[in-house]
């Protein structure tokens, strides 16, 4: 990422929380440092965070029972004021303007919706607003969410033209078995024409609504798009500088962009 690039970071719940659930704020204050370091060397950078729920739910103590779709509706609700708030004081110290981006699948299919999000996004960009991207959980419920924000980052990837898709997990990236096992192996690079479904787990994130499988899936449509796809541990310290910096001696799968 020598040149100047769009860089999309989508940062995974399993990076900003805790083994108990709650918000990992020195997590997040660190990946914040990273991206003003990305924006100085001339990069243009949009988030894509998930956290909202873990944010609210360490907000409020609910004396009766709700079912799943409420709990999300009224965690998210209280928890993506906190989250941006923390975001805006954050990037804040480096001078840096955030702007927030509550979306909907449909805002993705082809029309007014898409064109004026894209324009909205765009004029950010060109103003040095760096957008902070997440589902509207208030009103996305059932069949109207996204798979979870893996598949939204790819789309906003594509929608914004970038030129790198950086997705963050707990892991450093694609493993021939159980990344636990010393007889798994790292996966460097992916072509579009490899096959990996043999590698690839179905098991769900702890506290996200993603996992190995999710993340393989946006690779593969982000890369045959014409993107770069990185796979890397969110919390490793200083990820996406040295990806940029060091990326052979930095653990991560890279998914190679397409030519077409």
């Amino acid at each position: 990422m020598g040149d100047k690039q769009r860089i999309v970071v989508k940062v995974g719940s399993n990076v900003l929380t805790r083994d108990d659930g709650k918000l990992d704020v020195t997590r997040m204050s660190a990946l914040v440092d990273q991206m003003a370091w990305l924006k100085r060397q001339g990069h243009e950078v949009i988030l894509v965070s998930s956290g909202a729920v873990a944010c609210g739910r360490s907000e409020l103590q609910v004396a009766h029972e709700l079912d799943s779709v409420e709990q999300r509706q009224l965690f998210s609700a209280l928890g993506q004021v906190k989250l941006i708030g923390l975001y805006y004081d954050l990037f804040r110290e480096f001078g840096i303007h955030v702007g927030q981006v509550l979306t909907m699948k449909e805002n993705f299919e082809p029309g007014e919706q898409y064109d004026n999000q894209r324009a909205c996004m765009a004029v950010m960009l060109e103003n040095g607003v760096l957008p902070i991207v997440n589902e509207n959980d208030t009103v996305c419920v059932t069949e109207l969410m996204f798979t979870d924000n893996d598949e939204l980052s790819g789309l906003i990837a594509r929608m914004m033209k970038a030129d790198t898709l950086i997705l963050l997990s707990n892991i450093d990236g694609i493993y021939t078995g159980n990344p636990d096992l010393p007889s798994s192996e790292l996966l460097p690079e992916v072509t579009l024409t490899d096959d990996l479904s043999a590698y690839i787990q179905t098991e769900k994130s702890a506290f996200g609504r993603g996992g190995m499988h999710s993340k393989y899936t946006t690779a593969r449509n982000v890369q045959a798009a014409g993107i770069r796809v990185i796979i890397a541990n969110g919390k490793r310290d200083n990820i996406l500088i040295r990806l940029t910096e060091h990326p052979d001696d930095t653990p991560h799968t890279e998914f190679i962009a397409s030519n077409n």
